[in-house]
């Protein structure tokens, strides 16, 4: 490593052609995500970001740290760098209507009396998902005083989780809550920020995780449903369909899956059969 001098002027840090296949390669094979060349800009930007930040002058010493540091911490600083997440409260709520009112009716015909609900979100971001869904279930879903409800939100970035746990939001995040939940669940913050109340926080468990890491993934079984929206448009074909295996893997039999409204299981996978209900296309693990 060459740390920079200090007081001295930062020098100019390229990344050619070779070093951004060189990363490009070794990030997918860390992650399964895959950037095409159109991408080129916002990784050239957040590796120097990075290369900065460690005190390197060049992508040769940096990349060679992260590769072999054994803590593997700035490999995760640069996931948490690379990763998009864009997300707010209600969200394509057509699926959680559908969530309500035909998926977990059909969830309830093979449960025993004391069985729960368990729902994955993956990925979760800073939480506006998972916690759409808990503000959905108690407001809209009849069974919510009678069963128990397991939610969890996993997600790749350490530092969206942490965020997620603080449950703290801008006012784009919380555009779409309507006023009467956003009193009734959000106390406001100085800032125009909004912090999901206490007991609500409380209702969603967050985990770190690969979807493409068929060993990481075996920690998660017996889910009923899975929100994994607009995730898999990030991945090239391979790393999909592992996704879809290590999903396919985390369900119970009969289990339920929603996709982003521009992605399709069927052009993915033959593991899942298509569902059609009034409110959206899901798709299922077979009994």
């Amino acid at each position: 490593m060459t740390p920079l001098a200090a007081g001295k002027e930062a020098p100019a840090i390229q990344i050619t052609d070779a070093d951004f296949q060189r990363f490009r390669d070794f990030f997918y094979r860390k992650t399964g995500i895959w950037f095409e060349e159109n991408r080129r800009y916002f990784v050239d930007k957040r590796l120097v970001e990075r290369i900065r930040e460690t005190g390197h002058d060049s992508f040769r010493s940096y990349f060679t740290m992260v590769r072999f540091q054994a803590s593997g911490e700035e490999l995760q600083n640069l996931i948490n760098t690379m990763t998009v997440n864009e997300t707010y409260f209600f969200r394509e709520e057509y699926q959680f209507d559908c969530l309500v009112n035909s998926v977990l009716p059909e969830v309830m015909k093979n449960k025993r009396p004391d069985d729960p609900v368990r729902i994955l979100c993956m990925p979760c971001s800073t939480g506006e998902e998972p916690y759409s869904i808990a503000i959905k279930l108690v407001e809209e879903w009849p069974e919510i005083d009678e069963v128990d409800v397991e939610l969890v939100g996993t997600d790749i970035d350490t530092t969206v989780l942490e965020r997620a746990r603080q449950g703290i939001y801008t006012k784009r995040s919380v555009q779409h809550v309507p006023p009467a939940l956003l009193k009734k669940y959000f106390d406001p913050l100085p800032g125009n920020h909004w912090q999901l109340k206490a007991f609500m926080r409380q209702c969603v468990d967050f985990r770190q995780a690969n979807v493409t890491d068929a060993a990481d993934m075996k920690r998660f079984r017996g889910f009923d449903v899975v929100f994994c929206r607009n995730l898999l448009i990030y991945f090239d074909d391979r790393s999909r369909r592992e996704a879809a295996e290590n999903l396919f893997g985390v369900m119970n039999p009969g289990g339920f899956i929603m996709l982003g409204h521009s992605e399709s299981m069927s052009r993915i996978s033959s593991l899942f059969k298509v569902r059609r209900f009034p409110e959206a296309i899901v798709y299922q693990r077979p009994l």
